[in-house]
């Protein structure tokens, strides 16, 4: 079982940074991961994801430019840095590992439980 905490959520005022952290097991480094967002009444969806060795990332089109996800194996964890936030991007964020690399969420095997992120215009 891998077991994925997600932290670093918070309140912001619209057109400030936030990072998040999902810190995975000490086999994380084998996992493709991906952060994946729901806002209230709505779906979710993508928002980024890293390939193992960090050679391959993917954006939704609503982050590309003010979003950027990372990782540091050395620390089993995967960031998503958060800059020029918009209300639009209140939701809850969760961050997903999969063996294989996918911007699906039915890719993923594993989910953390979520971090709320609130954007206040």
């Amino acid at each position: 079982q891998v077991q994925l905490v997600e932290s670093g959520g918070g309140l912001v005022q619209a057109g400030g940074s936030l990072t998040l952290s999902c810190q995975g097991p000490r086999t994380f480094r084998n996992y493709a991961v991906g952060w994946f967002r729901q806002a209230a009444g709505k779906e979710r969806e993508f928002v980024a994801a890293i390939s193992w060795i960090a050679g391959v990332k993917d954006y939704d089109d609503s982050a590309k430019g003010r979003f950027a996800i990372s990782r540091d194996n050395a620390k089993d964890t995967v960031y998503l840095q958060m800059n020029s936030l918009k209300p639009e991007d209140t939701a809850v964020y969760y961050c997903a590992a999969g063996l294989r690399y996918t911007i699906m969420q039915n890719g993923y095997d594993y989910w953390g439980q979520g971090t709320q992120v609130t954007v206040s215009s």
